[in-house]
């Protein structure tokens, strides 16, 4: 090597990042799926039709885990919560996005209310940006949601319309110990809402009751209601990591359903 060169290079050592460095970010791009994006153009990444907009009841949603003492309820949580906005599909997705805290600063008051992580061992935006991965960055093949902060935004606008905690009070279903409800029942009330194709999901206590967990609204791709899928979304979604939960199933139209209220200080004895 000429000495000449010997300026340049230490120039150059100035200006780029060290080694460590960058392999700590190519380390964090690989842990995140970036290391898949030659299958981004892979036919079946967008051969969804129907996506499936999930919200869960905090009050259920602590029955669904193994380990019930791993829930949280923050103070400010009093309604129905975003679980996520999934395309129904055959196959995982590549999840090649990238999401930075940056994508969803501007919404982040916002998704702190409606879409919080319930869960000790998850951050909110660990679990938005676990959402973004497994079901997002999906849904990014289609233009209206083809970027994290469109796909936060669709769902913070969807659970607007879709306000099933102010259908239910409107009709006099409200959280009780005593008070079980009958399937039918509800889907009356929601399904002017929420179209014949929504979904009321439960989960069991530990006394075996049937508990209220989620509600899901299945949407075409330009997100009207009531595309025709004959599948299950929790096939590929049915486990949140770390979280060892049940992905619910749908309530017993034979047995009546509790839907408990919100404890915040121990949330999973609402009713004990």
């Amino acid at each position: 090597m000429s000495c000449s060169m010997l300026p340049l290079l230490a120039t150059l050592s100035l200006l780029l990042p060290d080694w460590s460095t960058t392999q700590a970010v190519l380390s964090e791009d690989y842990k995140y799926g970036h290391q898949c994006s030659d299958q981004l153009d892979q036919p079946h990444n967008c051969s969804w039709k129907c996506i499936v907009f999930t919200q869960q009841w905090p009050g259920g949603f602590c029955q669904s885990l193994y380990n019930e003492t791993h829930c949280r309820i923050a103070q400010s949580i009093n309604n129905w919560t975003i679980h996520g906005l999934w395309p129904l599909r055959d196959q995982y997705c590549c999840s090649c996005w990238p999401m930075f805290h940056s994508d969803v600063e501007e919404l982040e008051t916002d998704l702190t209310e409606y879409w919080p992580s319930l869960l000790k061992t998850r951050t909110q935006f660990q679990f938005w940006r676990e959402e973004w991965y497994k079901h997002g960055a999906c849904a990014a093949c289609v233009e209206g949601f083809n970027s994290p902060q469109k796909y936060f935004q669709i769902c913070l606008k969807l659970r607007q319309q879709f306000d099933v905690s102010r259908i239910l009070e409107a009709a006099g279903i409200t959280p009780s110990c005593k008070q079980p409800y009958k399937v039918q029942e509800v889907r009356s009330v929601l399904e002017p809402h929420l179209g014949v194709k929504h979904e009321i999901q439960c989960v069991r206590d530990r006394k075996d009751r049937e508990v209220l967990f989620q509600v899901k609204v299945q949407l075409t791709r330009n997100l009207t209601v009531g595309c025709d899928h004959h599948g299950d979304a929790d096939r590929v979604s049915a486990f949140r990591s770390g979280s060892c939960s049940s992905s619910g199933h749908p309530c017993p139209p034979e047995i009546p359903f509790y839907y408990f209220p919100i404890m915040h200080q121990e949330p999973w004895r609402p009713c004990d």
